[in-house]
């Protein structure tokens, strides 16, 4: 990704792919939080950093947000901030290693377990070759590619009691054969599930082992985990994988942190959760307040996060503004709306973006958006919009809409707006 001094070049500056660790310093905007918090001093992540520096019982924690307010970009920018105090900080991108139409929650504990191997790896620790041996028999069976014999044999010439990087590289193969499976082989995926749901607390206890090690190696310092995506679950998928296996998900020796989908939070069922996780928000971006007026402390750090990335040249005048204000603080449309405008701009060789090619790229995030609600729904969206953004009484109908992004939460009093290109919807049927 490079910054922008052309039409051509958005698309590429404007990628939906949060920030990585190395592009923070040209591409991130750090005077977000307060906009999102409605208080300068307030911030879930810098929670999250804290809480991961203090060795407590409780190392869960679940942060919702909603998809595109940007959770990604700020937990990468926490795992450059920890990794530069000596932790060591693994992510693990849900979607790229799971189906996400299929998941349960040992997925988790055995994307958990590759994890910490890897940790162990990056970071030089000596591991006990038993355990590894342990891990890979525990493993091995019902893998057509198995690793004991080569286990064995470097065991044999450098003793089980000091493991040997070759020994350990040898692991972390099985484990990219089985994760592989875990997305595409249905039967042996039921074979490894099986295998946690079964030796769950032996399982569990492995992992705990690798952990101290980990540990032991950077002086007390705990590995983080980071489960990304998760908050793209379906409702019943993520209770499926949370709520029956709360105590399992939090019990874990290390912090571990897990995306959650922000509607559930209204759900009568996330009160028990808040028993076994600490439970964080990152709200999204205000750009307007309660009383349905412009914000613009909050449109203007949303112009800053674009003006890091390309130059605001390439907009007509009030072209920018008309963006941010109909993607409701919603960094995720406000990209996209970005790039189809500008490939519009582009098939016009137009050297800039103007308010036509806008206009279009919002109607196509507009029809994306109204085709997730039915007339039905009107009411329930009419009533919000005019008035009744706090007090919503229809919780069900209201994790709907959220799971939808067509209602999005803002912060501080917690309260709810309808997007606003939904509201230009409800206004052209004249409902408004």
């Amino acid at each position: 990704m490079k910054y922008a001094d052309q039409v051509s070049e958005i698309i590429n500056a404007f990628s939906p792919e949060p920030l990585k660790i190395e592009q923070m310093k040209d591409f991130y905007c750090k005077d977000t939080m307060e906009y999102r918090m409605s208080d300068k001093y307030s911030s879930p992540m810098e929670d999250i950093f804290d809480i991961c520096q203090d060795p407590r019982e409780q190392n869960a924690f679940l942060l919702l947000g909603h998809r595109g307010c940007g959770k990604s970009t700020e937990l990468n920018r926490m795992s450059e901030e920890l990794e530069k105090k000596g932790y060591r900080v693994k992510t693990i991108t849900c979607s790229m290693d799971l189906d996400l139409f299929n998941i349960v929650y040992s997925d988790l504990f055995i994307l958990m377990g590759e994890a910490l191997l890897e940790l162990a790896d990056e970071s030089g620790c000596r591991m006990d070759g038993v355990l590894l041996e342990e891990i890979e028999h525990f493993w091995a069976e019902g893998v057509e590619i198995t690793t004991s014999q080569e286990i064995a044999a470097a065991s044999l010439e450098t003793g089980v009691s000091a493991e040997t990087p070759g020994i350990l590289t040898k692991v972390l193969k099985l484990f990219a054969k089985i994760k592989t499976d875990l997305k595409f082989n249905e039967e042996t995926r039921k074979e490894y599930r099986n295998k946690i749901s079964v030796r769950s607390s032996e399982w569990i206890a492995m992992l705990s082992r690798v952990s101290e090690m980990i540990t032991v190696k950077l002086d007390g310092k705990r590995p983080i985990i980071i489960f990304e995506d998760l908050d793209k679950l379906n409702p019943e998928d993520a209770w499926k994988v949370f709520y029956q296996y709360a105590a399992v998900l939090s019990g874990m020796p290390f912090p571990v942190i897990y995306t959650f989908p922000i509607g559930l939070s209204y759900d009568a069922r996330f009160s028990a959760m808040e028993s076994y996780f600490i439970t964080k928000t990152l709200p999204m971006i205000k750009i307007e307040t309660i009383e349905g007026q412009p914000f613009q402390d909050g449109i203007a750090v949303i112009r800053e996060i674009v003006e890091k990335r390309a130059d605001l040249k390439l907009f007509e005048d009030g072209v920018l503004e008309e963006l941010i204000l109909y993607t409701g603080g919603s960094l995720r449309d406000l990209f996209h709306a970005i790039n189809a405008a500008a490939k519009r701009a582009e098939r016009r060789s137009s050297e800039v973006i103007a308010m036509e090619d806008a206009g279009r790229a919002l109607e196509e995030i507009k029809t994306s958006l109204t085709r997730r609600i039915e007339k039905k729904d009107y009411e329930f969206l009419l009533n919000i919009y005019q008035g009744n953004k706090e007090l919503i009484e229809d919780k069900e109908m209201l994790l709907r809409m959220l799971q939808a992004s067509v209602v999005l939460e803002y912060n501080g009093r917690r309260w709810h707006n309808v997007h606003p290109l939904v509201v230009r919807f409800l206004k052209e049927q004249g409902l408004t």
